[in-house]
């Protein structure tokens, strides 16, 4: 068998094959939205903690419970999330589903990034954009992680075979 490193070769060559603007435009959007709920709240925002805030409503563990007195602006935070991802949908992708794997592999993927969140305390937004720009060595350390798991996973799965 050979293991060849396509992706990894071809992204070093043409990083920004669609053009740069949306990915400054993305950018600019998540430093604004990032720092105005940390300026307005002095919560370190992470989609992961928004996301397990809605547990609040279905579960009165303790850890949930917490949650509670702050839980409709998290939920706006993740509605604008999904929403987000519904109107690229709608009015940029035309409707189409825009990947080809298949749903019990986004089912298994979407749990093992699940647990993930929880092993690391936290997840690429707490992480990688605001515990980056605190300086913060647990942050270092798990964006560290996450980049080598996820090249090394790409990799592996590349070098498999494995499509959608």
């Amino acid at each position: 068998m050979t293991i060849t490193l396509p992706l990894l070769f071809d992204a070093a060559s043409t990083p920004f094959p669609r053009g740069l603007a949306q990915y400054v435009i993305g950018g600019v959007l998540i430093g604004v939205g990032i720092s105005s709920i940390y300026l307005l709240t002095a919560i370190i925002p992470g989609s992961s903690t928004f996301l397990e805030s809605t547990l609040s409503y279905v579960s009165k563990a303790p850890r949930f419970e917490q949650y509670v007195p702050s839980r409709s602006w998290r939920n706006v935070f993740t509605l604008g999330m999904i929403s987000g991802g519904a109107l690229y949908a709608i009015l940029l992708a035309h409707g189409a589903w825009t990947t080809d794997v298949q749903w019990p592999r986004l089912l298994v993927g979407g749990f093992l990034v699940g647990v993930g969140t929880r092993l690391g305390k936290g997840c690429t937004t707490g992480h990688g954009i605001c515990g980056l720009a605190s300086r913060s060595p647990t942050s270092v350390a798990n964006v560290l992680t996450f980049i080598a798991v996820g090249i090394g996973t790409a990799t592996i799965v590349s070098a498999l075979g494995v499509v959608p």
